[in-house]
């Protein structure tokens, strides 16, 4: 089963490509069988705010990234999604990778890891309403990092044992609610 760590942040310093990358050593950690799993950064993807002229839903991508993306996000089972909690509310780069498609997202599971100022609890409310508007299986596999201004001195974040009980939890989650093919 192919999982999509997707890294919602671009900004200049960001701690999501460190929460990622734990998240993603977590994983391999937890030594769970047949799980393939791919970090998809959004700075390096720099997707063009969606201006296409249709909207995603009708299938019809006419932005030059559009295919390419829906390509990418068609190749998995099940989604990891990386978000601060910015201003009440999650990542616009986030937001917008996942408007920028729509049948590729369908009938998938889908985790949330946030942080910030409420843990991230009001991102992953956001991102939970729109995940479900396209037709992703909200899992509540939902990780709030609690106190990440503390814990995010070092060079590489380190969850603590909360985190990877949390992380274990909605692995197996996603993995109940992948599709079987």
């Amino acid at each position: 089963m192919k999982i999509q760590i997707i890294i919602g942040s671009v900004r200049e310093g960001r701690t999501a490509i460190k929460v990622a990358k734990w998240v993603e050593n977590t994983i391999k950690n937890l030594n769970f069988e047949n799980l393939e799993l791919e970090l998809i950064d959004l700075k390096e993807w720099n997707l063009p705010i969606f201006a296409g002229s249709h909207p995603p839903a009708t299938g019809v991508y006419d932005q030059p990234k559009q295919q390419e993306w829906a390509n990418l996000i068609s190749s998995a089972q099940a989604y990891i999604l990386i978000s601060p909690e910015y201003n009440h509310g999650y990542s616009p780069a986030l937001k917008n990778a996942l408007d920028y498609i729509y049948k590729e997202w369908q009938g998938k599971p889908v985790a949330v890891v946030s942080y910030g100022g409420t843990n991230g609890s009001r991102s992953i409310d956001q991102i939970r309403q729109v995940c479900s508007s396209l037709g992703l299986i909200i899992s509540n596999a939902e990780i709030e990092i609690r106190d990440i201004g503390k814990r995010n001195k070092e060079e590489s974040f380190q969850g603590n044992e909360f985190d990877t009980k949390a992380l274990k939890s909605a692995l197996e989650k996603l993995i109940r609610y992948a599709p079987k093919n």
